[in-house]
């Protein structure tokens, strides 16, 4: 189809695919003359990321294979799931990796900050699963620190920590003022591995006391100890209870300490994250069995054979989440101030969007009143290609909407995500044929290629069809490992698995055992506590003053945060969660699930009274970015001053009308601001007020 009224409007007519394919190519070629590459977007998206030939995520897609063959296009760095966990442990360990959590078995005490695979990691399955094995062997204590009572407590946990949105650094700082003060740090490990804990361990271009023992104790630049009072105070956790979970934590041997993906999508996630991973340095228990590196768990996974996608020629990137700047005013945006890299500013800004298997148009995507001023506007983006299976949200923003086939309408095979020590691998097969005019992502991308020229037609296919590509990668996956079955049987089995031959995942173990030969891919080839390239960023970026880079892992204030001045006017924190109906947008629209999952924002009973709210009640939650209509949740299972709602529910909003979203999508009200190090998104970062709504 391609579009005939304004863009968001959602009005089209049905077109031929010679029509739609001309067309796409044709922008393309104009795009490129023009522009040059760099103003071709791809857009990240994971509807299918359980694929190969059909994987959606852009830099391993077909679409980034064809525009690798045809001079490139405008990379990304980081991502919205995990872009500042990502980041936070590169500048600590060199890589965000920890241990399985089938290694549960091996802990005696398993401490969750915001991580909830009960709800996050496919609604219960897999890493679940192994947690409540593991924990069946270990008989692990577990402790829960999260603003929601969660799924994954529910009854299981021995203690649920509530926390404010925001605030996980500062709780971590409290813990280690007590064990630090109490002794029960691990002084040889710190002293071996770690740069930064105290002095004689600090790079010679820090200032003096510029290290973490010297933050925490007071004694550094903000002169403040990090007392569990001075904690209770930011994260409203007892001081109390501070120092009773220090306690267990020191005492613990080993101690898995964790984290979910949450505390790091805050305004100073990157701060969060190596604040929690602290608590595990402290302790000595990274590199060991029932130890973890402060990270979220990892899964074994069998690797395999992806189809190449060619070298980018484009080396210029720009932070995921701030794809709508680049189309609004990407010649504005400098490494410096934007964090752009492979040059100091965008020369062009993104004209042209391929947006497959994803919802980031709109839905998924910050401040969805901002975003659609900015993607209805055609003088800034001139083509906009959505490949999708079902209208959402982000294809009414199609200028082309070209119809998908779901991945149980072809042939294809993919490795497991989150499986804790088991890996496997599965051969999709058709469970149905293709309706009606829908094509397969390879023949779409094909098509496209072959009108861009011969010799680019030639390139991407190889000569080769969807399913000769699968044979093609597996015969490579049996050269590197024989041990698999046949094509032919692994096609009759379906699903193939095998364990970690290691017996779980241990992140760091060869660096733990040897440090001098298996030195970590820091500067310092060890655990950085005081990152000097840090150092060096915060004094050479361009920050705004409610935004904080430090070479330790401290705590900051932000922008909608606890503290924040404009709690007068929107008192409540808001913050999004993964929810078991959907994954992420996925399967929002599917009855059923809506009827057994309601949408619904979480409010605490006081909460809830002082505004004469009952539970079941159609409340407006509002904020200067938008509003949107949605059912009260009234319930002790989140704190008093924090309000929650799940991600992913489909925006309904007349956008030529009041904008007021019936939908209840979180990101009407979300912000387009960033973290300050990756630049990776804040949407958990939010401040709110509700309302009956009359409407």
């Amino acid at each position: 189809m391609k579009r005939v009224g304004r863009r968001g409007e959602g009005k089209f007519e049905r077109i031929s695919w010679d029509e739609a394919l001309d067309t796409i190519a044709s922008s393309i070629k104009k795009v490129k003359k023009e522009y040059g590459n760099e103003a071709i977007y791809l857009n990240f998206s994971t509807g299918v990321i359980g694929g190969n030939i059909t994987y959606s995520e852009p830099f391993d897609s077909l679409f980034a294979r064809l525009m690798n063959c045809y001079g490139g296009f405008l990379r990304y760095h980081g991502d919205y799931s995990n872009g500042q966990i990502n980041t936070a442990m590169e500048y600590t360990y060199g890589q965000d990796i920890g241990n399985s959590m089938s290694d549960v078995e091996n802990t005696r005490l398993l401490v969750m900050f915001g991580n909830n695979p009960a709800e996050t990691r496919m609604s219960g399955g897999g890493v679940t699963y192994y947690l409540e094995q593991a924990r069946e062997k270990s008989n692990a204590k577990m402790i829960v620190i999260d603003p929601r009572y969660t799924d994954t407590a529910a009854g299981r946990e021995d203690e649920w920590i509530p926390i404010r949105p925001g605030t996980d650094a500062a709780l971590a700082a409290s813990l280690a003022w007590v064990l630090i003060t109490e002794n029960l740090v691990d002084q040889n490990f710190l002293d071996r591995y770690c740069v930064g804990y105290d002095e004689k361990t600090l790079p010679d271009g820090a200032p003096p006391n510029g290290h973490y023992k010297a933050y925490i104790l007071g004694y550094g630049e903000d002169n403040t100890a990090k007392t569990p009072e001075w904690g209770e105070g930011i994260t409203s956790v007892p001081a109390e209870k501070i120092i009773k979970l220090a306690r267990e934590i020191g005492a613990a041997k080993p101690a898995f300490i964790c984290q979910g993906w949450g505390p790091q999508r805050q305004a100073n996630g990157e701060l969060n994250a190596r604040a929690i991973a602290m608590l595990a340095i402290l302790t000595g228990n990274v590199g060991i069995h029932g130890g973890n590196s402060g990270s979220r768990e990892s899964s074994y996974i069998m690797p395999i054979e992806r189809i190449p996608v060619f070298e980018n020629p484009v080396t210029t990137s720009i932070p995921c989440f701030k794809w709508a700047d680049a189309v609004d005013h990407g010649t504005e945006m400098t490494e410096l101030k934007d964090g752009v890299r492979g040059k100091s500013r965008l020369d062009v800004p993104i004209k042209f969007i391929w947006n497959r298997a994803g919802n980031m148009l709109i839905n998924q995507h910050g401040d969805i009143n901002r975003t659609h001023e900015i993607l209805s506007d055609e003088n800034k983006c001139e083509m906009i290609v959505v490949s999708e299976i079902f209208m959402t949200a982000s294809a009414k923003y199609a200028d082309i909407l070209i119809p998908d086939l779901m991945s149980i309408e072809q042939e294809d095979f993919m490795p497991n995500e989150y499986a804790g020590n088991m890996g496997y691998i599965i051969h999709v097969q058709p469970a149905t044929s293709a309706k009606f005019e829908r094509k397969p992502i390879y023949w779409t991308v094909s098509e496209i290629a072959k009108r861009l020229g011969n010799d680019i037609y030639q390139k991407f296919t190889e000569g080769r069809t969807q399913e000769q590509w699968l044979e093609f990668l597996y015969a490579k996956m049996r050269t590197d490992d024989p041990s698999l079955p046949s094509y032919k049987e692994f096609r009759e089995m379906g699903i193939y698995k095998q364990k970690d031959p290691a017996g779980h995942l241990v992140a760091f173990k060869e660096f733990r055992e040897d440090p001098v030969n298996n030195p970590l891919s820091t500067p310092s080839g060890k655990i950085e506590i005081y990152s000097e390239r840090l150092a060096e960023l915060a004094q050479k970026w361009e920050l705004m003053d409610d935004e904080v880079i430090s070479p330790l892992p401290v705590y900051a204030s932000t922008f909608d945060g606890w503290d924040a001045p404009e709690r007068k006017s929107f008192p409540l924190q808001m913050t999004g969660f993964h929810f078991k109906g959907r994954a992420h947008s996925s399967y929002g629209n599917i009855d059923v699930l809506k009827s057994a999952c309601p949408q619904e924002i979480w409010i605490n009973p006081l909460d809830a009274e002082q505004r004469n709210i009952r539970h079941g009640d159609t409340v407006k939650v509002f904020n200067t970015r938008g509003a949107l209509t949605i059912k009260a949740k009234v319930t002790p299972r989140i704190m008093p001053g924090v309000t929650a709602m799940g991600e992913g529910a489909w925006h309904n909003a007349d956008m030529d009308g009041d904008k007021l979203d019936h939908g209840s999508c979180i990101n009407t009200l979300t912000n387009h601001r960033t973290s300050p190090l990756s630049k990776g998104t804040a949407q958990h970062t939010n401040l709110v007020e509700i309302i009956k709504y009359e409407g």
